[in-house]
């Protein structure tokens, strides 16, 4: 299948919301009857009384007895970024690749995403919408014990499908070191088995879910935020925008020529290229491990491994059962933030087109030290009592009129590793008096841009990810 007929298909499903099947108002009743049906029952525990985890020598690190799973390990790090140039912290070991996969099939020329209602530990609120398949490798190779993760064979056996989409992609930079797991898209042709807690539902219908309140995970946020829409010049880009016309919003038809159109754009692929290797060339991250019981400020306790301000996040015990996982009683480290945190991207439309302001931004789990961020990413201080001027656009973003929003939620964090940890996701749109002289660290790039560096590892965080994944066009 070629490049732009591929891209038609997502495009036709992306601003199609009509399902046979369910519509999106019973695609939410139906996760609240899930969650209603299965039995989920999350304590926190003292470190001592889990199962198979033990802190190894001297509370060196917290580990499983299988050496598989993940670890909570301490870490010393030195950097020329911003205002902070050396703190510790304990940080989330787990080097093994995951699978973040959907399956997809067209039926009546429209295409299908395979969804699952799962339920994590972590969720605030348990069931949200999942990838078909959202498995670690411990999972899949049932280290566990338990039962196969359902269609993994789809995944494994490259015959049985095309694959659309294949990336690695990373986690969250901050809590997670150098974590990546394998973002994929395949399509079938065979009549797949529809399981209890799946769903056939189309791109337009799962988008739409994304402006509600923690209903879409962000496993499924971070498969669909790399999905492309097309790459057309701007006579064609209009010509398709004429062609598709379905809606009585100017601004959803802005983000589509924005998505689809190459040629129109305050900086070229090439200047975005040399900007982002120049800011990496300006920075240096140096990460070192350390044992968990001499992390400065930091404290361990029968039950909670935490700062002495109380500030970032703690490392807590968790007993979990739920009744209809792989194994349905276990015990793990999670990690419970201080507070809900604030992801924002401004937005504007520059030379007819709008623009994100993207940001170069380090986090101490990076795979190649700076990620593209959302333009304001505070996920683990207290941003609210941030000297103004230290975090450029914050006040910006706390003090937008509301007229200028254009999407606001509360979304989870990943829900096997993050208990009850939300983050306010904005898009907002500012005025033509907006200055477009911006900092060395940011950039501003259209969608179809960033949708460009979205085909490749290991460029836009699981922030930025998120939000553009909530982008509707129509």
């Amino acid at each position: 299948m070629s490049i732009h007929s591929k891209t038609s298909i997502f495009l036709n499903s992306a601003l199609t919301e009509e399902n046979p099947f369910i519509s999106t108002q019973e695609v939410i009743q139906w996760l609240i009857d899930k969650n209603i049906e299965v039995n989920v029952q999350v304590n926190k525990i003292r470190f001592s009384d889990m199962k198979l985890w033990k802190f190894s020598g001297n509370r060196y690190s917290l580990i499983h007895e299988s050496g598989n799973f993940f670890s909570i390990d301490g870490i010393k790090i030195k950097t020329n970024y911003s205002i902070l140039p050396f703190w510790e912290q304990p940080i989330i070991n787990q080097p093994e690749i995951g699978y973040l996969g959907i399956i997809t099939k067209s039926i009546n020329n429209i295409l299908y995403f395979l969804m699952q209602a799962k339920i994590e530990p972590g969720n605030v609120n348990n069931v949200q919408l999942s990838p078909t398949l959202q498995a670690t490798r411990s999972n899949y190779l049932k280290v566990h014990k338990g039962k196969t993760p359902l269609y993994l064979e789809y995944f494994t056996n490259r015959k049985r499908c095309e694959i659309y989409i294949d990336q690695l992609q990373s986690e969250q930079g901050a809590r997670f070191l150098q974590k990546r797991n394998r973002n994929i898209i395949i399509n079938t042709k065979e009549d797949i088995p529809v399981s209890n807690d799946f769903v056939w539902l189309t791109l337009g219908q799962i988008k739409r879910l994304m402006g509600f309140d923690n209903l879409v995970n962000m496993d499924t946020r971070t498969v669909v935020s790399s999905i492309p829409y097309g790459n057309y010049s701007t006579e064609v880009a209009e010509v398709q925008l004429a062609l598709l016309k379905n809606t009585n919003s100017q601004l959803l038809e802005e983000f589509l020529f924005s998505a689809i159109n190459n040629d129109k754009y305050v900086n070229s692929i090439d200047n975005i290229l040399a900007w982002f290797t120049e800011q990496k060339c300006k920075y240096n991250l140096l990460i070192e491990k350390m044992n968990l019981n001499d992390i400065s400020d930091w404290h361990i306790n029968e039950y909670e491994i935490k700062h002495k301000d109380e500030k970032y996040f703690k490392v807590i015990a968790a007993d979990v059962e739920i009744g209809n996982r792989e194994i349905t009683h276990w015990t793990q480290p999670m990690v419970q933030p201080a507070q809900n945190g604030l992801i924002a991207f401004i937005i504007k439309n520059i030379k007819g087109v709008i623009h994100f302001l993207v940001q170069a931004k380090l986090e101490c789990g990076n795979f190649d030290v700076l990620e593209m961020a959302p333009t304001v990413q505070c996920l683990t201080g207290n941003y609210r009592n941030s000297k103004e001027g230290i975090l450029p656009f914050l006040e910006t973003v706390l003090n937008v009129p509301e007229s200028n929003i254009i999407y606001d939620t509360l979304q989870s964090e990943e829900g096997g590793r993050f208990y009850h940890e939300e983050n306010r996701n904005l898009i907002i749109k500012v005025n033509e008096d907006f200055s477009e002289e911006i900092p060395d660290e940011y950039c501003w790039m259209t969608l179809n841009q960033l949708y460009s560096f979205l085909r490749y590892n290991n460029y836009l965080n699981i922030q930025a990810r998120s939000l553009i994944a909530a982008v509707i066009f129509n």
